[in-house]
């Protein structure tokens, strides 16, 4: 076996801003020392998976068999010149080549390892004086003003939008510039009003706690719009929690608390006479690097628990104290949406509820779709590499 170290061509910075200045073999990795001084640890078995030959050059998919090569396998030789990292196999006769500037971007280890903490940022009841607004004409017809809107939307979890044509259609064509839609149980689209027989509390007029949509299916929608054809009734105030800002509070104040309802799961479910749609789900949800990413809360469908004997009457106490902390005015946003307008929301992590109102007194109709996290942020990708 051999290894190579050289310097790099005066050029390389045409190719990366850093280049690698020596390498060396580790236990079952090749080390490499980066001209900024950073060492990072590739493992021989992961370079080979992800040989730029083991991707379909079409589709991108991966066509290589892990199972082709042995647990075992290792360099013969590794050199390296000004772009390029060169790795000659002890198996199939293979020659990867890796370019370096793509070492950098996914290098797993040392400091150059990929920060996963949240993107998001968490609010209080002071939000309510910067919540981002725009304008839907912008975000129908440029391309840039939609990744400012949904760069914001992701980022804060509810955003306004203003100028909404009087028009039913509008939320629809409005969320089909993201992608398309999600269909529940209540259709692709939804008017809320208050109606004679309800199947759910928000087609009434009292006051609706706050809440996840739909936690009883087994995956909640994403963002949630809602566009107000009118709200000229008395009452009717849309109020908004951002759950992240909570949940936060609960982790620091109460971490065992935190713990119960980040670990155990709670039936939730909806039924009238045509469905019966029930899902367990855990209140809070990490992401695999412990980050908070989701809220499912929704007491008025929450269905009985049926939690171990041993851990009931604590898991009680952690959900009247989550409960409690979702009615504290250091959290809450009330305002009077106006016709015209359209609150857009991460359903999974912003709790959205409404004060009673007087249903004789003025109209009160508003027009509801979903669009799906993944589509979501499908979008914000794509959006992102086209535009910056």
């Amino acid at each position: 076996m051999k290894t190579t170290q050289s310097k790099p061509s005066s050029d390389v910075s045409a190719v990366t801003d850093f280049h690698i200045e020596s390498v060396e073999l580790i236990d079952r990795a090749i080390q490499v020392r980066w001209s900024d001084g950073i060492d990072t640890a590739y493992h021989y078995i992961w370079l080979r998976d992800n040989c730029p030959s083991a991707f379909h050059p079409q589709t991108g998919e991966r066509s290589f068999d892990l199972l082709s090569i042995s647990k075992d396998i290792h360099p013969l030789s590794v050199s390296f010149d000004a772009g390029t990292l060169t790795i000659e196999w002890s198996e199939q006769q293979h020659i990867s080549c890796f370019e370096q500037s793509w070492l950098r971007e996914f290098c797993y280890s040392g400091e150059l390892a990929k920060d996963h903490s949240s993107s998001y940022q968490s609010w209080g009841c002071e939000f309510i004086d910067r919540i981002p607004m725009y304008s839907q004409q912008d975000i129908m017809t440029s391309d840039s003003a939609l990744y400012e809107w949904m760069s914001a939307l992701d980022k804060y979890g509810l955003t306004i939008i203003n100028g909404m044509p009087d028009d039913t259609e509008a939320v629809v064509q409005t969320a089909k510039r993201i992608d398309y839609l999600r269909q529940t149980n209540f259709g692709m689209t939804f008017d809320v009003v208050s109606e004679k027989s309800p199947i759910n509390v928000a087609y009434t007029s009292l006051s609706l706690p706050l809440h996840t949509d739909l936690p009883n299916q087994e995956l909640p929608p994403g963002y949630q719009f809602l566009h107000f054809l009118s709200n000229e009734s008395v009452g009717g105030e849309s109020t908004f929690v951002d759950g992240l800002k909570v949940l936060e509070g609960l982790r620091e104040d109460q971490p065992e608390y935190f713990r119960l309802l980040a670990e155990y799961a709670i039936p939730f479910r909806f039924h009238d006479q045509a469905h019966d749609i029930r899902k367990h789900h855990r209140v809070i949800n990490l992401d695999n690097f412990g980050n908070i990413v989701e809220i499912k809360y929704n007491a008025h469908i929450a269905d009985i628990f049926d939690l171990p004997g041993e851990v009931m009457y604590d898991y009680y106490i952690a959900y009247r104290e989550l409960m409690g902390r979702l009615k504290d005015t250091r959290y809450k946003i009330e305002l009077k949406l106006t016709a015209g307008q359209m609150v857009v929301f991460d359903n999974r992590r912003v709790l959205h509820g409404r004060n009673a109102f007087d249903e004789n007194v003025g109209e009160r109709r508003l027009r509801g779709c979903y669009v799906d996290r993944s589509e979501f942020k499908s979008r914000l990708r794509i959006l992102g590499k086209q535009l910056t």
